[in-house]
């Protein structure tokens, strides 16, 4: 028995690094330590809807989580929200989410399982699409599902009762997520649930509804919301602050560097593996001023670019990152585009390159300095280019392509 609660003890505190909140913890150490008496794992769940369909490192937070789960010894149950995802969580939403298609819902689903493998151990987790059980509940199911909640307790989120003040519409079915959201709790058996801060209300109403129906409620643990890199806003790809886990190694490089130096260790303790000794060891460098934060940052570029694409990957990454940055040279393999002989609106030029999404964001490029043409600046939105073979267009300090001449 001691030898049991020195290993749950030991488990908790490998849990605890960057958790925001676990209600209750208690609970959870004695669930640690039945499972180790039974050798029954947890059933360790985390609900997807797959309103978009890239990963980036904001939401690789719960999934660290759910990795460590799964190194000591669990398993996890990953719930595709194919059909809650209809609905759209509106978890701190001022107004009632645009309701997805099911095609649109299946094909940003089938990316994220693809991603989510880039962080989980696919041995250990078990994937479902809450279809499966919520599509075949009959009507008279639904309204004993509402019946377990009042209105009151729903007004109790904070977004509800905004737009309540605000009149704002709240629609009905925009009720019933939180219900969804639960019910696959019980469906599964659920006896941890993984959440942003910002999903606590519907954690707890898993808890709720497991009472409701018989069960050992679920713990409900909270990860914090990264900042992106901005170090203001949750990162979000609206907002273009994200580290996407799919991009290139050298953008992603470049995009940590980037980083303000206050969130230096927090992607470490929230974004990475990298133990909390030498995570605290860096923290109290940089604060004594031993440890340049430039180099702090390098250490966290290369760990995420290794977890994500490899190390040989991260060393090209860093060398060219090195190269260009600190020697003030160009790299070596830049990307070619062909052109024809003649002028090009350099705005349309971008876009026809990829060096951004439309005319009106290269504009705005142009006219916030960030486009040079071999190496001098162009700040001219309206310029249009005379082309020529080998010329160099660079967009911020990561961009390049090389022009052919056809």
């Amino acid at each position: 028995m001691e030898a049991i609660s020195r290993q749950a003890q030991e488990q908790l505190a490998v849990l605890r690094r960057g958790t925001a909140e676990i209600v209750p913890e208690e609970e959870l150490l004695k669930k640690i330590e039945a499972s180790l008496r039974s050798g029954r794992p947890l059933r360790v769940k985390l609900g997807l809807d797959p309103t978009a369909p890239d990963i980036h490192l904001g939401h690789t937070v719960v999934l660290n989580k759910l990795r460590q789960f799964q190194d000591l010894g669990h398993e996890v149950h990953l719930i595709i929200g194919d059909f809650t995802g209809r609905i759209g969580d509106p978890s701190g939403k001022s107004e009632t989410r645009k309701q997805l298609s099911e095609a649109e819902v299946m094909a940003n689903a089938r990316t994220y399982e693809a991603q989510v493998f880039k962080v989980l151990d696919r041995s250990k987790t078990h994937i479902y699409f809450n279809s499966e059980w919520l599509a075949p509940l009959r009507f008279a199911d639904v309204i004993k599902l509402a019946a377990t909640f009042t209105v009151a307790r729903m007004m109790e989120r904070e977004d509800f009762a905004k737009r309540l003040r605000e009149g704002i519409p709240i629609s009905v079915h925009e009720f019933f997520y939180p219900l969804m959201q639960g019910y696959d709790s019980v469906e599964l058996r659920a006896d941890v649930e993984l959440g942003g801060t910002d999903q606590k209300f519907n954690l707890l109403v898993g808890r709720s509804l497991q009472r409701e129906y018989g069960q050992e409620p679920q713990v409900a643990m909270m990860m914090p919301i990264l900042e992106g890199t901005d170090g203001v806003q949750k990162m979000s790809k609206s907002l273009g602050n994200y580290i996407g886990v799919n991009e290139d190694p050298f953008e992603m490089y470049g995009k940590t560097m980037s980083i303000a130096d206050h969130l230096i260790t927090r992607y470490l303790e929230l974004a990475t593996r990298v133990p909390m000794e030498e995570i605290s060891a860096l923290a109290t460098g940089m604060a004594e001023g031993r440890i340049n934060p430039r180099d702090a940052k390098m250490r966290l570029a290369r760990e995420l670019v290794t977890l994500y694409h490899g190390p040989e990957a991260a060393e090209r990454a860093e060398e060219r990152f090195k190269l260009v940055f600190s020697q003030r040279t160009l790299p070596e393999d830049i990307p070619e585009y062909r052109v024809a002989a003649g002028e090009e609106w350099l705005p349309r030029l971008l876009v026809e390159a990829g060096l951004c999404s439309s005319t009106s964001e290269g504009r705005r490029l142009v006219a916030q300095g960030a486009v040079r043409v071999d190496g001098e600046r162009v700040d001219d939105s309206e310029a249009a280019l005379s082309l020529r073979d080998g010329m160099v267009v660079q967009v911020g300090r990561r961009k390049f392509v090389r022009l052919r001449v056809q």
